[in-house]
């Protein structure tokens, strides 16, 4: 058997070895885990028995942006999953999930997204703006919205 195979194959056996005694020491005491950071939502890998009501929050937008025509829309969903899945079967998934409907100046249409990505709205006329945000169940039902004011600056457009 060449050198090179005979060492791979005992350094693999060592490995081997030092994983199995380590797993099969006995466990050392510790203090309990933390618990989950303010702020923070529950891990999603196991169904909630309960959950708090979904609440919407959305960051003004930046001046910097707006001076160059861009409007950039930060927001978070508390107890509530951003994602593209719809319909009556998906009110059933725990925890939450759903997605956002989004209306620029009182317009008679919205569009909805599942990304979870910031807003970008390009190309609005400077001048007073409104955005709102309305978070939504699977099968569209508003449970919380924001609207967000602002103005784009002349010079701003392009």
């Amino acid at each position: 058997m060449p050198h090179f195979l005979r060492a791979a194959i005992l350094g693999s056996a060592v490995l081997l070895a030092t994983a199995c005694s380590a797993s099969a020491a006995p466990p050392v005491a510790s203090a309990p885990p933390p618990a989950a950071a303010p702020g923070w939502p529950p891990a999603p890998v196991v169904p909630l028995p309960s959950q708090p009501p979904p609440a919407l929050a959305v960051d003004a937008p930046l001046p910097e942006q707006l001076a160059k025509g861009l409007v950039v829309l930060r927001y978070r969903a508390e107890n509530l999953r951003i994602v593209p899945v719809y319909g009556p079967a998906a009110l059933e998934v725990s925890p939450r999930i759903g997605h956002i409907h989004v209306t620029v100046d009182d317009a008679p249409w919205h569009w909805a997204d599942g990304s979870g990505e910031p807003l970008i709205i390009q190309a609005l006329p400077p001048g007073p703006h409104k955005v709102w945000i309305g978070l939504a169940d699977p099968t569209h039902q508003v449970l919380d919205s924001k609207t967000v004011s602002f103005v784009v600056p002349v010079g701003g457009h392009h």
